[in-house]
């Protein structure tokens, strides 16, 4: 086999992973691979930042379940990958980072545009590599993508010298892949299947708690299955929005800080929680030592550290969700939770999710709401972080999985507009929202351009109302309305939308709220909807930092 660049053996390599698209932006460092890309079928997309194209990777990837990929250059290419890296790491999100580095005889030397990126990123990635040889890459790709996608998938970054891009080698492609160090268990113990299924049968106040890890394993089929043979009410975590609708007379929407004030009361009166690749958050647990005191915990995870890691439980079951559930559906018996259910019925209609809703002011739940009615519940919605995260988990009724697209752990704002380019990239024949508000949306707003650029055709809407809202939100509840750097000044969003070739469109009275998202549905390409809402709205219920998570601030009354 004649000899290949190093540059063509990691492109090469690429293709051979089912690769299609790249996001990234080019630099010294990566020149010879870009010199490659521009003569390989794989589609590259350049952002306007490196956090954009890391986000946009990120966001193919929930929407599809494949493996999103980035490039940058070395030095601060690399370290602008970092935020959107750690998002995906917190987030379980399976992406493969490629970043050039100086020659090899330079590392070390405070070389022009060196960083130490695989020190930077060891804490946050699940694996990372510095190759010395062009002959590794074959070998590095292959298992960088298999780390990546398997058991708790999370991202690998690859750190490549420009001269081993430059280096000549054998292309040698590896027919698997032998990690020894490195094993993954999707089967359960069939003895834990049983006792699952006793303690099942036996409860009289079940609760499903569903968490991300549902999505990754496609597991969502086997939760509805579960929930409606056994009639077990479901809660889901933000990373778990659509595995169980909003609408099913079972669902109990999303639970702690900001969910639903029946899920809430729910899992603190629950008899036995059946946690399904969840990981017992801060933001869902509250204050620890208080969560759900009268329930016994099953706890269903691939990835066997995050077991008991926050909350002790009575069984852990390691292994894939889809396998486990499939394995428990074999054998489990319906518990009598008539009694039950009437309860939880009962807290829907004391604790409903509500709004004072005004005829003089934009609500910004009412936006989420015709937003949802417009799109009859079925587009992919990215956000970007704070309240208009919050309100757009709470209003939109989801229905299907990989439709809510949100940086969950690490809370990332400038988040939503680039992951909304890679989920509209990966998912083109779903309308894809971003729902933003007007300090998130500033800080990656030049990926606006990429949308363009590339006819990504994105919809965004602007919750503006002048504030970094979740943080005065907080000032005015526990800091006597002290708004220290919290209100924000934004740009004329319309003539910037339209500096970037979108369409604008301001709306600053509620009549025209419908007219302005059909508009923008029907208009092709890009479309931003700048909606001047109320400025002090806030999101509710709302468990205070500290607290048991029934005891929620709830509102209006």
């Amino acid at each position: 086999m004649p000899k290949m660049k190093g540059a063509q053996i990691l492109v090469e390599a690429l293709q051979r992973e089912g690769v299609e698209y790249i996001f990234g932006y080019p630099g010294g460092a990566v020149l010879p691979t870009f010199d490659v890309l521009y003569d390989a079928p794989l589609k590259f997309i350049l952002t306007r930042h490196e956090q954009g194209a890391a986000h946009a990777a990120d966001g193919y990837a929930r929407a599809t379940g494949k493996v999103g990929v980035c490039i940058a250059t070395s030095g601060p290419g690399a370290t602008n990958l970092v935020t959107g890296i750690a998002t995906a790491y917190m987030d379980s999100i399976p992406l493969v980072a490629i970043t050039g580095q100086v020659k090899t005889s330079l590392i070390g030397n405070d070389a022009f545009q060196e960083a130490d990126v695989t020190g930077i990123t060891r804490p946050i990635t699940k694996h990372n590599y510095l190759v010395k040889s062009a002959k590794e890459l074959p070998r590095v790709i292959k298992e960088a993508f298999y780390i990546a996608s398997t058991g708790r998938p999370g991202p690998v970054l690859i750190d490549l010298p420009v001269d081993v891009q430059l280096q000549e080698a054998e292309f040698e492609w590896p027919e698997s892949v032998d990690l020894p160090g490195y094993k993954v268990v999707t089967h359960p113990h069939p003895a834990h299947i049983k006792q699952a299924a006793l303690m099942i049968a036996q409860a009289k106040r079940p609760v499903l708690y569903v968490g991300g890890g549902v999505v990754t394993a496609s597991a969502a089929e086997e939760v509805r299955e579960l929930a409606h043979r056994c009639q077990i009410p479901v809660t889901t975590t933000l990373m778990a929005l659509g595995v169980f609708p909003t609408d099913d007379p079972l669902s109990l929407g999303m639970l702690g800080m900001h969910g639903t004030g029946y899920a809430n009361h729910a899992v603190m009166e629950a008899d036995l929680i059946i946690a399904v690749g969840a990981r017992f958050d801060d933001r869902v647990t509250g204050r620890l030592d208080t969560f759900a005191p009268y329930a016994k915990v099953i706890h269903i995870d691939i990835d066997p550290s995050s077991i008991s890691k926050n909350i002790p439980v009575d069984l852990e079951i390691v292994g894939d969700a889809k396998i486990v559930l499939q394995e428990l559906l074999k054998v489990v018996e319906k518990p009598d939770t008539s009694a039950w259910l009437e309860q939880i019925e009962e807290w829907k209609r004391k604790f409903p999710l509500r709004y004072k809703d005004d005829p003089n002011v934009i609500k910004p739940q009412y936006v989420v709401e015709k937003l949802s009615e417009l799109t009859n519940g079925e587009a992919i919605i990215t956000t970007e972080v704070g309240q208009n995260q919050m309100w757009a988990a709470q209003y939109y009724r989801y229905k299907y999985p990989r439709q809510f697209i949100s940086s969950g752990g690490l809370g990332t704002m400038g988040f939503g507009l680039p992951a909304a380019i890679g989920a509209k990239v990966g998912r083109p024949d779903r309308v894809v929202i971003d729902i933003a508000g007007d300090g998130s949306i500033q800080m990656n707003i030049q990926e606006l351009m990429t949308a363009v650029e590339n006819g990504i055709d994105v919809k965004v809407a602007i919750l503006n109302n002048s504030y970094l809202g979740m943080v005065r939100q907080w000032q005015e509840l526990f800091y006597r309305r002290r708004y220290s750097a919290t209100p924000i000044r934004s740009p004329d969003f319309v003539k910037l939308a339209e500096a970037y070739g979108a369409k604008g469109l301001r709306v600053t009275r509620k009549e025209d709220v419908v007219p302005a998202i059909k508009e923008a549905l029907e208009t092709p390409g890009v479309v931003l909807m700048d909606f001047v809402v109320e400025p002090e709205e806030n999101v509710f219920p709302m468990v205070p930092a500290g607290e048991t998570i029934n005891k929620m601030i709830m509102g209006m009354a």
